[in-house]
């Protein structure tokens, strides 16, 4: 460990990249720690201690929202952003076409980072409007002009964490969004460790000791799956060129078990804190069916077996639509057959396709089913415990394990591309 810490050092380049993401995320949390003025901060603290939904939230704006800070709202707007270009890619013919080039690619990135200003603005009107209604009197009176002042003060704190999130990823130690839900996340494990001390008695002990196993198993299980792969074994043919032979070597094509990583968590979250939030807007609506509709929907989400299906159900789903973005066996199966490749015992082109489909439908659904039973898997305790957090702490450990996952292995990546190069 000490060695490979000492050769990334001793990489110039790599290294200034690494402090460089390390000041991006110190500038985060410095952000998150900027309270918008107006707030009653024990008010506040008490809300979320009773709502679970706004814990959620809270974990995806990287804690940021439990300040009241400037950057409140976290990347979620940006996620949202990317979750509805990606859907539209899947379903709109002209988008799937710029997909597949350079330029169309960058232009779908522009189009997404434009959909997140407004998004930020209605997610930002959204959230302090419901803290005004609710009976915590988290915020007083507020004039317009205050009003407007605090939408776009934190929707300029969205945009200003979107382009930390892309300084981040340009250095490619990890995904810049992925990194910043990771810090907010780390930040609060020391508040988390000294309120569990300052309040331990004898009764918690087996409360903080299945704590403990769904914290291990949620890391086993979730490096499991995604270390996890297939290997396709490929053959490339024998050609002869001016009497030499080149080619007729066996490799393999490596498809993971869930290419996903920890976009399906971050995906399934995001939903299913959408449905409650618009409703606590029409709960005291005076139209008689639309308040009993935004109540059921609220009583709905709370209910654990509820919540518990749909988070299972989304994070399945979202890992094969996910896949089903990264993934194309067409684009995989032609350069093969470019490339003089083959797979044995199948024909090259669409049969090559299918059978690459086929593979990664069934390996698919193995991760997805997996990475759904590990995600719901502190909920169960939290119905066996009665403690809140548990809940939040089990998906913080699923966004945790993989990010750090993905980032040691674009950092490995970096330091093996420098040894070719000759540094």
């Amino acid at each position: 460990m000490m060695e490979k810490i000492l050769k990334i050092w001793r990489m110039r380049d790599l290294r200034n990249s690494i402090l460089f993401v390390l000041a991006m995320l110190v500038v985060f949390r410095l952000a998150a720690h900027i309270p918008i003025p107006g707030v009653n901060a024990q008010a506040l603290r008490e809300l979320f201690a009773s709502n679970q939904l706004l814990g959620m939230m809270n974990l995806l704006s990287g804690g940021g929202l439990q300040n009241f800070s400037i950057v409140m709202m976290g990347v979620a707007p940006y996620i949202t952003s990317s979750i509805i270009f990606q859907l539209l890619g899947m379903i709109v013919p002209s988008i799937e076409e710029m997909n597949k080039e350079e330029a169309g690619r960058q232009k779908i990135n522009m189009w997404t980072r434009w959909a997140t200003v407004p998004l930020a603005a209605l997610q930002a009107y959204g959230m302090i409007t419901l803290l005004r209604r609710s009976s915590y009197q988290v915020l007083g009176a507020l004039d317009p002009l205050n009003f407007i002042t605090i939408i776009i003060t934190i929707t300029a704190g969205t945009i200003f964490l979107m382009w930390l999130g892309e300084l981040i990823t340009e250095k490619k130690i990890g995904n810049g969004i992925s990194l910043l839900i990771f810090a907010g996340i780390i930040a609060g494990v020391p508040q988390s460790f000294q309120q569990i001390i300052a309040t331990y008695n004898s009764s918690q002990f087996f409360m903080i000791l299945g704590f403990i196993i769904v914290a291990i198993l949620t890391i086993l299980g979730v490096v499991y799956v995604t270390e996890g792969q297939r290997n396709i074994p490929v053959q490339y043919a024998r050609q002869m060129h001016g009497g030499h032979s080149y080619g007729g070597s066996t490799t393999h094509l490596p498809l993971r078990v869930n290419m996903a990583g920890v976009i399906p968590i971050i995906f399934a979250v995001s939903i299913l804190m959408f449905p409650s939030m618009i409703a606590q807007f029409f709960v005291t609506s005076k139209v008689a069916w639309l308040a009993t509709a935004s109540a059921w929907v609220i009583k709905a989400i709370q209910d654990q077996w509820v919540y518990g299906i749909a988070y299972f159900i989304l994070v399945v789903v979202f890992t094969y639509f996910y896949t089903e973005v990264v993934f194309h066996p067409d684009r995989v199966a032609e350069n093969l057959q470019k490339q003089g490749g083959f797979i044995p015992g199948i024909r090259p082109g669409q049969p090559t396709a299918r059978y690459l489909a086929n593979i990664m439908h069934k390996i698919t659904l193995a991760g997805a089913l997996f990475l759904g039973v590990i995600a719901i898997l502190p909920l169960i305790m939290r119905s066996i415990t009665g403690v809140q957090a548990l809940a939040i702490g089990g998906t913080s450990l699923l966004i945790v394990v993989s990010v750090v996952i993905e980032t040691v292995k674009q950092i490995e990546a970096q330091m093996t591309m420098r040894q070719y190069d000759g540094y």
